[in-house]
């Protein structure tokens, strides 16, 4: 809860003062899938995560009319060290966890700058208080 929601905050809380400043902007949240479904044995993250998109959402409805558009990316399983040290812990392996995947592999972090140029780019002039699944196809299953 300190990182994912306090530290989130506290970032919106500085780049919204200096957004209304130069009278626009655009921000990025990290959320999660967790952010849009639940998983068992891990409540605190996912409590977290649907908190990131509460606030994203919430803040995007405030600040619309200031010209503040606010998203968040919601990654699925990306193979990082935090998903390894998931896999180990739990007795699964990368490749157990990418076949519950639709697209049958994970996301590589690389993956997830597009998206978030896309959301702060002109072609999203039209976006805020949205989630964007970025998780082949798991929470559409």
């Amino acid at each position: 809860m300190a990182i994912n929601v306090r530290g989130l905050f506290l970032c919106m809380k500085y780049e919204i003062q200096q957004m209304l400043k130069q009278g626009s902007g655009v921000i990025v949240n990290n959320s999660s899938m967790g952010g849009l479904i639940a998983f068992p044995g891990v409540s605190p993250y996912i409590a977290s995560k649907h908190a990131v998109m509460g606030l994203t959402r919430s803040a995007a409805l405030d600040y619309a009319k200031q010209g503040i558009r606010i998203n968040a990316i919601n990654p699925g399983l990306i193979a990082t060290e935090m998903m390894e040290r998931l896999a180990d812990g739990t007795g699964n392996t990368a490749d157990g966890f990418a076949s519950t995947v639709p697209m049958g592999r994970m996301g590589q972090a690389a993956e997830m700058a597009p998206v978030v140029v896309f959301l702060c780019s002109d072609a999203a002039s039209y976006i805020t208080g949205q989630p964007l699944a970025v998780d082949g196809g798991f929470t559409a299953t």
